[in-house]
């Protein structure tokens, strides 16, 4: 009995002690595990996070009713440093069927599992460079990461009208002029989007853009993520305005979509803000894409050209419960790709982690000048850590 005693007694010992070698560490649920070499030459954080969808559509012509079940959205993301903290790095991979993009030749077809692949260089103060694929300072719906996003998903403006990502150079800067507030970007890139193998079969493309906040910087990087999570205190605002012209792009959308017979360059105005205080948050947004000949080329097929409004409000309850408010009005230069349509989307959320552990909903009512109208349910669960 004494020698059963014995070995049960080395047993709990020898789990505790394992237990206690365990490398436990400061990590926090939503903020990534993360790394530090000891000698601090090198940082990692590394996360993961998916979205799983329900979306439901009911055809208010044809009272016909389709849905489905997706993962909408799941990736694994890096960023730190290497050698030195100014040496920064962003590697964010998307690894579901929905989020991998169509294949083409032109991508060796192969899934376009690359997001953002790109190193940051800080040279001076408040000065970056940035070197390879990343998301181009294009309309701040776009720029918002797709996790924290005030409703399920982007608007239609973003859809129709953004420039997303490219592979090229970039120059960031930030001005403080007292609490007044001067961000500035510019790019130049490929013109091709994302994970494009092939030489460049057209012209660069060229992107500008500066915000001015004139109350100060929001807390926490707000003015790129949806709802006011960190409740100014005090009002802030965010006013940005971006130009982009994609040189001799021969894809619909410059960045994406079908290659067309003949090459246009194609000239992108974003005019947006964000405003924030006490739990209320608003966003608008305003797009002009064009062309410099006609849209229409002569077998019929168009570039996506056009205008596009959009304008978000909602409000955020102390039980971290929120609802908002979404208008989109989409504009088409032409209807060979697309009739005017509006959205409205009503939208609740329910924040248990801010956004790292979140429930979505939302009702949209769209209304087709030409095509039927729709009415959309959505329900969304969100993960990340």
């Amino acid at each position: 009995m004494k020698k059963i005693t014995l070995v049960l007694s080395l047993f709990v010992v020898g789990i505790v002690s394992s237990i206690q070698a365990q490398n436990l560490s400061n990590n926090k649920f939503g903020k990534g595990i993360q790394v530090m070499a000891k000698d601090s030459s090198f940082y990692m954080k590394a996360s993961i996070r998916f979205q799983t969808l329900y979306n439901g559509e009911l055809n208010l012509v044809t009272d016909e009713w389709n849905d489905n079940v997706m993962i909408r959205r799941s990736r694994l993301k890096f960023n730190g440093f290497v050698y030195n903290p100014k040496v920064e790095y962003k590697i964010e991979l998307a690894i579901s069927n929905r989020d991998n993009g169509k294949v083409a030749a032109e991508s060796n077809s192969a899934a376009s599992i690359v997001l953002d692949a790109v190193l940051k260089y800080k040279f001076a103060p408040n000065w970056q460079l940035w070197f390879g694929q990343t998301k181009l300072p294009g309309n701040r719906e776009r720029v918002i990461s797709s996790q924290a996003l005030q409703f399920v998903d982007r608007s239609q403006l973003n859809s129709k009208y953004t420039i997303d990502r490219g592979t090229g150079v970039q120059l960031r800067g930030k001005q403080k002029i007292g609490n007044f507030v001067v961000k500035e970007a510019g790019s130049v890139s490929m013109g091709e989007g994302r994970n494009f193998t092939k030489s460049n079969i057209g012209g660069y493309e060229f992107t500008g853009r500066i915000e001015l906040l004139p109350f100060g910087e929001f807390s926490s990087k707000g003015d790129y993520f949806g709802s006011d999570l960190k409740r100014e205190k005090s009002p802030k605002l965010a006013i940005g305005v971006t130009y982009d012209q994609n040189n001799s792009t021969t894809r619909e959308n410059g960045f994406k979509g079908d290659f067309l017979s003949e090459a246009r360059n194609q000239n992108t105005v974003f005019v947006d803000a964000m405003f924030k205080y006490k739990g209320f948050s608003t966003m608008f947004e305003y797009a002009d894409k064009r062309t410099d000949e006609s849209a229409v080329l002569l077998d019929g097929t168009s570039y996506q050209t056009g205008t596009g409004t959009n304008i978000q409000l909602g409000y955020l309850f102390k039980n971290n419960f929120e609802v908002a408010a979404r208008y989109t009005d989409i504009k088409p230069e032409n209807n060979n790709w697309s009739d005017d349509y509006s959205e409205m989307t009503l939208g609740f959320s329910r924040y248990i982690v801010g956004h790292s552990l979140k429930v979505q909903s939302d009702l949209t009512f769209v209304d087709h000048d030409i095509d039927n109208d729709i009415f959309r349910f959505r329900l969304q669960a969100e993960l990340a850590f």
